[in-house]
């Protein structure tokens, strides 16, 4: 698998602008994404946290009334002019809230990326699934029915599953929409668990709404509010001594 460049940061977000329509769903974001850790974004619904997910690797073109203005930049290179939008998807990996594996063998689900790619022999493809299982801790629970219906695993396997399905084509950078919102508390330890050891290896960026998680998994959060990304800074200190009453109401359960 290929790490991330820790030289850089993985992401450089400036004077980011995003609408639906006439909605602005983002207003002048400025952040820096560190390589190499994990950033948490939390806030209510609605605050504009899952649409900037979403524009970190595009996905927001597709929405024909999002526009956007600013700049995003992927270690150093711009997403919306230096980088084919195919290649940074490759790079730039999702994993949805609700676990959505193909109606496929788990095998051909994992497969699916690098033969999209132009991986074509069988053992160059039977090395990849098997690397990217291992590496979604998966291997061990699934490598006698590699060859049954994906959706036949559990919820928390699925979604490991679709883990291993975004590392088999070598990203950098995983983005995770609420990954663990529709899990039970021991898929949820599990995928928890999975996170913190590819943290030595990939970006991470997760959105939650699970305060206790955003507290003991991330490096850095930022806490959005109503479009506006109020604050952003180490875990820490975001949950400890927040610099914005929002912040402090919000983390605190006090607002939300």
């Amino acid at each position: 698998m290929n790490p991330c460049q820790p030289q850089k940061p993985c992401f450089d977000i400036r004077q980011l602008d995003v609408w639906y329509g006439d909605n602005a769903a983002l207003r002048n974001v400025n952040l820096t994404i560190p390589a190499l850790n994990i950033t948490a974004f939390i806030g209510p619904s609605g605050c504009g946290k899952t649409t900037l997910l979403r524009t970190l690797n595009r996905m927001n073109d597709l929405v024909v009334s999002c526009r956007r203005q600013g700049q995003v930049e992927l270690f150093g290179q711009d997403i919306w002019g230096a980088i084919d939008v195919a290649e940074l998807r490759r790079r730039v990996g999702m994993v949805f809230q609700k676990p959505n594996p193909f109606p496929t063998s788990l095998y051909d689900n994992v497969a699916f990326g690098p033969r999209t790619h132009g991986v074509k022999t069988k053992a160059e493809l039977d090395r990849i699934v098997e690397g990217a299982l291992r590496d979604a801790v998966l291997w061990d629970e699934v490598k006698d029915r590699l060859h049954k219906p994906a959706l036949g695993l559990s919820g928390g396997q699925q979604q490991r599953l679709c883990i291993a399905r975004a590392l088999a084509v070598e990203p950098s950078v995983l983005l995770l929409d609420e990954p663990t919102s529709a899990l039970d508390p021991i898929s949820t330890a599990k995928i928890e668990e999975l996170l913190d050891r590819l943290r030595l290896r990939y970006s991470i960026v997760i959105v939650t709404h699970n305060m206790q998680q955003a507290a003991r998994l991330s490096d850095q959060t930022a806490f959005f509010w109503q479009g506006d990304m109020v604050e952003a800074g180490p875990t820490s200190q975001l949950f400890g001594q927040p610099a914005d009453r929002r912040t402090q109401a919000y983390v605190t359960g006090q607002a939300g």
